[in-house]
This record gives structure tokens, C-alpha cells and sequence, in this order.
């Protein structure tokens, strides 16, 4: 969606989102630091319009089901399986 997201900066965002780059973290309990960070961005939309588009492009990198996320388990899967059993994928 391209959209600057603003989420708690936990161990598992972290894991999906750069501060500053891919995303907007602050601390899970700084309620104020959450609205100010929002109203800025509403306040100035340019400041971080390079936010969303560079969000897009790392989950596609990162997540994409058909060339990341499914390859990736089929491959742990057949590790698990007989050669003849395992699944073949394009």
C-alpha cells in the first residue's frame, strides 16, 4: 500500500521494519510519542513520503509468497523428506 507506518518498537518489528527507512517505531508505551509522530507525519507528509515506497520494496524482497516465502519452505520441507518424496517447484 505504500503507506509510512508508525508501530512499537519491539524486537518483532523490528524484525520487519527499519526505523527511518522502511517504517516508524516508538516506544511501546510513549502514547505521546506515538501522537506526535503521527500528527508529523500528518503535518508533513514529504518529510517522509520515501518511507512507504521503500516499505513496498522490502516486502516484496523479503516476504513475497511466490519467490521468497515458498521456495524458502519447500526447501526446509523436502530437507525433511526422501528424494523421491520431495515437491518439486518451478
Amino acid at each position: 500500500m505504500q503507506s509510512t507506518i508508525v508501530a512499537s518498537d519491539v524486537a518483532s518489528v523490528r524484525e520487519a521494519i527499519t526505523h527511518g527507512e522502511t517504517g516508524l517505531l516508538v516506544d511501546f508505551f510513549d502514547t505521546d510519542a506515538l501522537a506526535l509522530q503521527v500528527s508529523d507525519i500528518l503535518a508533513n507528509p514529504a518529510t517522509y513520503s520515501h518511507i512507504g515506497p521503500n516499505a513496498r520494496k522490502h516486502a516484496i524482497a523479503t516476504y513475497d509468497f511466490l519467490t521468497v516465502c515458498l521456495p524458502e519452505h519447500l526447501k526446509q520441507i523436502n530437507a525433511l523428506v526422501p528424494e523421491s518424496k520431495r515437491i518439486s517447484f518451478p
